[in-house]
């Protein structure tokens, strides 16, 4: 017995010595990785800057999604103003000779993509070349690679050309069925983010408005398209119709390609062009790599700052999305830094919380009162996202932004018919006439429901009010515009939502212009976490469990079922848009 004892004791201590090995080895893991990132880069002469898949362009330091669980899963993330500043540089970097855009399926926005498009037009005016290559090629790819001076697609490949469209799915009579109630409080008929619940098939109002949408930003990309690659429109048109962009021969019969060729052909072609040997090496730097080799310039003096909100807006304290304390922490740390002098607000969120929102558009108007506060719309500034722009000296919005939803809405699930079929019913005692003015069971009394619709039509008359003093209109002209209604970045300028179609850069310099800055720097907020704060951030800031869901079943899908699962955001009144864009 005592030999068993023995055996099981040293068998625990094997375990725990293992434990602690494996730790300690992924703690060094940490710190080589770190170190590994941190390690400068020279670019060597007849270099070619490369876009491929293993870049990830985020708008905010806050979407990189690495970690615990995220290690060797997830590729190099590089922020949109550096790849933006990093084409500039390359324009004029005698090194680099030109661009090869090699991403299939770009991991990038809307804005996202037409800004970087529009630097790399700006960078073909330098001479340098700037070709393309696809395989499986995505429709957001193809927007991008289609700036190229030639493109060449796989013998095998493909372009999935195909125009925008969306997809409304309806719950009214799911929720009837199985005898789920939901009642709604909403401002604004364009408020569309509560219509799956009240009817069964798209509003007059919001199919007007996903009409338009769609339409601007369809005019707007496959114009660029179509003159980059000097077809006629109409052609065009009928090319995306008919899919042929799915079939290469057809791809380069209609000019949506130059020529059809292998990886390695396209790569000896770039290699030809730079006059270079067959047993040369052909020198390739990523952007990341790009970034990282001037990384270490000097930056100090006088500074611009960028707090990126991107995600939606939250009560509490977080790093990921929008978290109202963690935001206020933010904007008071800029506010007290002497060496900022100017802060450019770059929005990326379709909103959130009205609490929240209302909580940080105070702290950003405090700041606006001791420096210049510029803002900058990224693919999303809507509801909340909008709201707390209303601090702003100046609004930037890209052209595909989408903006605006100026609209409040309440949504409250209850489960009375459901429970009475299944035998469960419940009786209230209370202290007071409205103690329980909304019950799971029994759901919302009449009282209650009035108190809460006034309480919805005060926030958004509040909304209007902020907008007509930051548009200088009335709130007669904001509440013709409003009501829940998102516009495209172009409409948004015409009817005065925003002053300037511009990114980030724009928004930047004209910071500086204000703050009467000849020589400055930029400097990111929130900060970079570290790989040991992305490590226990994954640990502490969210149970390990959500975690693991979100990598299995993807963000989009993870922030759905975090809207039906999670009570604190179900508990507040709603500045949110009713939908995200992408062109896939």
């Amino acid at each position: 017995m005592r030999s068993f004892f023995k055996n099981v004791l040293a068998n625990i201590v094997a375990i725990i010595i293992l434990c602690v090995l494996f730790f300690v080895f992924f703690i060094i893991t940490l710190v080589f990785s770190s170190m590994g990132n941190d390690k400068s880069v020279t670019v060597k002469k007849n270099t070619v800057l490369t876009i491929n898949l293993k870049t990830h362009i985020i708008d905010s330091p806050t979407e990189e999604e690495t970690g615990l669980f995220g290690i060797g899963g997830q590729n190099k993330s590089v922020l949109l103003y550096d790849v933006l500043e990093a084409i500039q540089k390359a324009k004029t970097d005698d090194n680099i000779k030109g661009i090869s855009i090699e991403a299939d399926d770009l991991n990038a926005g809307l804005t996202q993509i037409d800004d970087i498009r529009n630097a790399i037009d700006d960078f073909k005016k330098s001479g340098k070349f700037v070709y393309a290559y696809g395989n499986g090629v995505s429709q957001s790819s193809y927007y991008l690679g289609s700036v190229a001076d030639q493109y060449y697609l796989n013998p095998a490949g493909g372009i999935e050309l195909k125009g925008l469209s969306t997809e409304v799915t309806f719950f009214k009579d799911f929720a009837d069925k199985y005898g789920i109630g939901i009642e709604v409080i909403r401002h604004g008929k364009f408020k569309s983010a509560v219509e799956p619940f009240l009817r069964n098939d798209i509003s007059p109002e919001n199919k007007e408005q996903l009409s338009t949408l769609l339409n601007d930003l369809w005019k707007n990309t496959s114009g660029k398209m179509a003159s980059s690659r000097k077809i006629d429109t109409a052609q065009f048109r009928m090319v995306v119709d008919s899919l042929y962009g799915m079939i290469p021969e057809l791809s380069l019969k209609y000019k949506l390609a130059d020529k059809l060729a292998q990886k390695t052909e396209y790569e000896n072609m770039i290699k030809s062009k730079l006059q270079l040997k067959d047993k040369e090496k052909l020198n390739k730097i990523s952007l990341a790599g790009y970034i990282n080799s001037y990384a270490d310039d000097d930056k100090s003096g006088e500074k611009v700052a960028v707090l990126y909100a991107s995600g939606s807006i939250n009560s509490g304290d977080g790093y990921n999305d929008i978290y109202s304390e963690k935001y206020i922490k933010y904007i008071k740390k800029l506010q007290d830094d002497e060496k900022v002098k100017a802060v450019v607000l770059r929005i990326n969120s379709p909103g959130g919380s009205a609490n929240a929102s209302d909580e940080i558009l105070f702290e950003l108007q405090q700041l606006k009162k001791k420096k210049p506060l510029i803002v900058s719309f990224g693919d999303y500034a809507a509801s909340g996202g909008y709201y707390i722009a209303m601090a702003a000296d100046k609004i930037y919005s890209e052209s595909n932004t989408l903006t605006g939803s100026i609209g409040v809405f309440g949504v409250i699930p209850y489960f009375k018919d459901i429970a009475n079929k299944n035998g469960i019913r419940s009786d209230i005692v209370a202290t007071n006439a409205n103690s329980m003015y909304y019950s799971g069971l029994n759901g919302v009394t009449p009282y209650g429901l009035n108190m809460m619709t006034r309480g919805v039509e005060g926030t958004y008359k509040r909304f209007v009010h902020f907008v007509t003093q930051n548009r200088k209109q009335t709130f007669e002209q904001i509440d013709n515009i409003g009501g829940g209604r998102v516009w495209s970045g172009v409409r948004a300028k015409e009817i005065g939502l925003v002053d300037q179609l511009g990114t980030i850069n724009d928004a930047v310099k004209f910071a500086a212009q204000k703050a009467g800055l000849k020589s400055y720097h930029v400097d990111s907020y929130p900060k970079r976490m570290s790989p040991f704060e992305q490590l226990f951030n994954d640990l502490n800031e969210e149970d390990v469990s959500a975690r693991i869901i979100k990598n299995k079943i993807g963000k989009a899908n993870y922030e759905i079922l975090e809207q039906i699962t999670d009570k604190k955001l179900q508990s507040d009144i709603k500045m949110t848009m009713p939908y995200q864009i992408r062109i896939d």
